[in-house]
C-alpha cells in the first residue's frame, strides 16, 4: 500500500511539473488549460471557442477520468498543492461547497457573475452557489424521467403508490411488471432518496449545512423506499444496479417503468427500436397526490481556480464554453442538457429532446441534494445507512441517520 501511494504521489507531481510547462508565463501564447470530464464532442467546442478568442489565448481540454470519484480526487489533489496549470475546472453539482470553503475556485462577480445567471434555469443555479455567492457558471445538467412502456400502461402513475399498485396489477396478469431504478450503494441511491425526501417537502440536514435534520418528510421518504423495495415490483438486482445496468434491463423488456436519465432515450433508438417504439416518458413520480415531485438536479458547472494565473481569459474561456450555442451542441450531439432555458425553446432541439419540456419543468424546481463542504462524507453515510432499503425502519433509520450523519458533518478537512 505503501509502494503504492508512492507511485501515486510521484505521478502527480510529473503531471503537476509537465502541465505547468504550459502557463503561457514566458510571453508566449497564453493557455488556458481547462479540465474537464469526457465528452465525445467537447473538443469541436474547444476549437471553436479558440477561433473566437482570435490569438489572445488558446483553450487546452484535459481530459479528466470517467469517474465522478477519480476526477474529484485528481482535482483536489491538484488543488492543494496549489497547481498553477489549472485554469478552469469541471465540478460536479455535489463538489461546489467543498471547493468553495477549501479556497480553491474563484467567486464570480460583476459582469462574469450577470452573464453566467443570464436565463439560467433555477435548478441548476443554485447547486452553483455557496453561501449566497457564485463560485461555477453550470454547464450542462440533467434530472430524472419516468420513462414507461405504453402497450402495459395505458397512462403513466403520478405518484410512487400508482405505480407500485400498477406495477403489482401488471405482475398478477403475468406481464412485465418491474419498476427499474438505481438501487446499488453508490451515490444513485442517494439521489433516489434524495428526491423522495425533497418530494415529501423534507430535510436531511439544515439549511447551511451544518446540522443532520432529518425531519417528518425524510422519515417519510425512508417509508416510501422501504415499501417499494418490499412490495415485489423491483428487479431481483435492484440492489447491485447502477444507471446503465437499469437501462439494460428495461431494454431486455423485463421492466414496465423504468426511473433513470434522459440518456436512455438515445440509447434505445439505437439498442432497443421495439421497446423505444411503446416507451413514453413522463415527470417523475410524486408522493402527495396533487403536490410535484421536486426530482434531484445533477451535471457539470465550470468553475475558475484560484490559482490561475489568467483568472480574466478563464472567466471568458468559460462563458464560451457554455455559452448558449455551445449547450445547444452539446446537448444535441453528447446528450447532456443544456442549463439556459432557452435553448430547450430553439427547433433543433426537438429531435434529440422530444422531452424537452418535462426536463424543463422538473428543473424550474428541482431538489438539490445536501449542500455542505462535507458532502462526501454524506452522501457514503447515506448509501451505507440505505443500503439494502429492505432493511430500513424509518423511525429507527432516521434516528440512526441523525447521529452519524452529524459525525460525518463536523469531520475535518476535505476528503482525499
Amino acid at each position: 500500500m505503501r509502494t503504492g501511494a508512492l507511485a501515486a504521489a510521484m505521478g502527480l507531481v510529473l503531471g503537476i511539473s509537465a502541465a505547468c510547462g504550459t502557463g503561457g508565463g514566458d510571453g508566449g501564447e497564453t493557455t488556458i488549460n481547462v479540465y474537464y470530464a469526457p465528452e465525445n464532442n467537447f473538443p469541436k467546442v474547444v476549437e471553436d471557442c479558440n477561433r473566437q478568442a482570435g490569438n489572445r489565448y488558446r483553450i487546452q481540454y484535459n481530459v479528466l477520468p470517467r469517474g465522478a470519484d477519480d476526477q474529484r480526487v485528481q482535482l483536489a489533489r491538484r488543488l492543494a498543492a496549489r497547481d498553477r496549470a489549472i485554469d478552469v475546472l469541471a465540478l460536479d453539482v455535489t463538489w461546489t461547497p467543498e471547493f468553495a470553503s477549501a479556497g480553491w475556485i474563484r467567486e464570480w462577480t460583476g459582469q462574469h457573475r450577470a452573464e453566467a445567471e443570464n436565463g439560467t434555469l433555477a435548478g441548476p443555479l443554485e447547486t452553483a452557489a455557496y453561501q449566497s455567492k457564485l463560485y461555477a457558471a453550470p454547464k450542462n445538467t440533467n434530472v430524472q424521467l419516468l420513462w414507461y412502456r405504453t402497450d402495459l400502461v395505458s397512462r403513466p402513475p403520478s405518484t410512487w403508490d400508482e405505480m407500485i399498485a400498477a406495477a403489482q396489477d401488471l405482475k398478477s396478469r403475468g406481464q412485465p411488471y418491474q419498476i427499474l431504478t438505481m438501487g446499488a450503494q453508490y451515490e444513485g441511491l442517494v439521489v433516489l432518496y434524495n428526491t423522495l425526501v425533497e418530494s415529501a417537502g423534507g430535510k436531511i440536514l439544515n439549511d447551511d449545512g451544518t446540522q443532520a435534520v432529518m425531519d417528518a418528510g425524510a422519515v417519510q421518504a425512508l417509508a416510501v423506499l422501504q415499501r417499494f423495495a418490499t412490495a415485489g415490483v423491483t428487479s431481483p438486482s435492484f440492489t447491485n444496479q447502477l444507471e446503465d445496468d437499469v437501462r439494460l434491463a428495461y431494454q431486455g423488456g423485463g421492466g414496465a417503468f423504468q426511473l433513470n436519465w434522459p440518456f436512455v432515450y438515445a440509447a434505445m433508438q439505437s439498442g432497443a427500436p421495439d421497446i423505444a417504439a411503446k416507451t413514453a416518458w413522463a415527470r417523475y413520480p410524486s408522493i402527495q397526490p396533487g403536490t410535484p415531485s421536486r426530482v434531484t438536479v445533477g451535471g457539470y458547472h465550470l468553475a475558475v481556480s484560484a490559482y490561475s494565473r489568467h483568472p480574466d481569459e478563464a472567466f471568458e474561456a468559460a462563458l464560451c464554453l457554455r455559452s448558449p450555442e455551445h449547450q445547444k451542441f452539446s446537448a444535441i450531439n453528447d446528450g447532456v442538457p443544456p442549463t439556459i432555458e432557452a435553448v430547450y425553446d430553439d427547433p433543433e432541439m426537438e429531435q434529440a429532446y422530444p422531452m424537452r419540456d418535462e426536463i424543463r419543468a422538473e428543473l424550474k424546481d428541482a431538489g438539490a441534494r445536501p449542500s455542505t463542504p462535507a458532502y462526501q462524507n454524506v452522501s457514503t453515510v447515506l448509501s451505507a445507512t440505505l443500503s439494502p432499503p429492505s432493511g430500513i425502519r424509518p423511525e429507527e433509520t432516521a434516528r440512526e441517520l441523525r447521529g452519524s450523519l452529524q459525525d460525518a458533518l463536523e469531520s475535518k478537512g476535505v476528503l482525499p
